[in-house]
C-alpha cells in the first residue's frame, strides 16, 4: 500500500481522505477528525497532498510540508464535491 496522492476534503468537524496508488487505484478511503488527520499524514511516507484552497488548507499545508509532503491546493471552483446524494448522480 504505497500512497502517491492523498486527496483531502476539509470539513468543519470531519475530513474525508482518499489515498491513490501509482496505478490510480483507491487504497485508503476514510473519514477522520482534523487532529487525527494531522497525525495520520505525519506517519505517511512523502507523497502529494491535494486539498481545496481555503484558510484551513494553508495551515495544514504548512504542517504537512514540515513532514516532507508536497502540497497541491486547488481553487474551489475546480473542485467537485466528494460526496453526492443519489439524486444528484
Amino acid at each position: 500500500m504505497s500512497i502517491v496522492i492523498l486527496g483531502v476534503d476539509l470539513g468543519k468537524n470531519a475530513c474525508s481522505v482518499v489515498g491513490v496508488d501509482a496505478a490510480g487505484a483507491v487504497v485508503v478511503p476514510r473519514s477522520m477528525r482534523r487532529q487525527m488527520l494531522i497525525d495520520y499524514v505525519a506517519k505517511l511516507p512523502a507523497c502529494v497532498v491535494a486539498m481545496e484552497a481555503c484558510c484551513g488548507a494553508h495551515h495544514l499545508g504548512r504542517l504537512y510540508i514540515a513532514h516532507g509532503h508536497r502540497i497541491r491546493l486547488m481553487s474551489p471552483e475546480y473542485v467537485r464535491p466528494l460526496c453526492k446524494s443519489a439524486e444528484e448522480r
